[in-house]
């Protein structure tokens, strides 16, 4: 392992734990050139999962990009990094667990979309308006319909 500080290939683990979604392996280390601490984390290397696209490509299930998408959708949004990694884990653990190779692109957005649904609303249709591609703002009307039939719930 490289330190991301001064490139020095001398390190020494602190502390390992598993990381809060249980399917990796958080480790501080402690660079022994520069003396400057860092946390990596080490997943177990699974099959890759293919994702098919709308138009048939088959690209490989990346978990950055869907983290990112996810990002975006609750930029300025009261939620934390460590629920949208719950959520992209939720995400990769389903698709790995009831498929074998291949998946859907609409099944992984249904899941995303279910799992912000309960966690922020707002987040939920910023996410479906891209996902969905809502041309306009009778789209948004459609989406929002169920929803406003719903009783009010406090905030997480």
């Amino acid at each position: 392992m490289k330190c991301p500080y001064c490139q020095a290939d001398n390190d020494r683990v602190i502390d390992s734990r598993a990381s809060e979604d249980g399917f990796a392996t958080r480790r501080r280390r402690e660079c022994l050139g520069c003396k400057r601490r860092y946390t990596t984390y080490e997943r177990v290397e699974r099959t890759t999962m293919k994702v098919v696209k709308k138009d048939g490509a088959r690209v490989p299930f990346d978990r950055n990009k869907l983290k990112l998408g996810l990002e975006k959708a609750c930029w300025k949004r009261p939620i934390s990094d460590a629920k949208l990694e719950a959520i992209v884990s939720d995400v990769e653990n389903n698709i790995e667990a009831n498929f074998d190779s291949e998946v859907e692109s609409r099944y992984v957005g249904e899941l995303v979309m279910q799992q912000l649904r309960e966690l922020d609303q707002v987040a939920y249709v910023r996410f479906a308006s891209v996902y969905r591609q809502f041309e306009d703002v009778q789209d948004f009307v459609e989406e929002l319909k169920p929803m406003l039939a719903e009783p009010l719930r406090p905030p997480r």
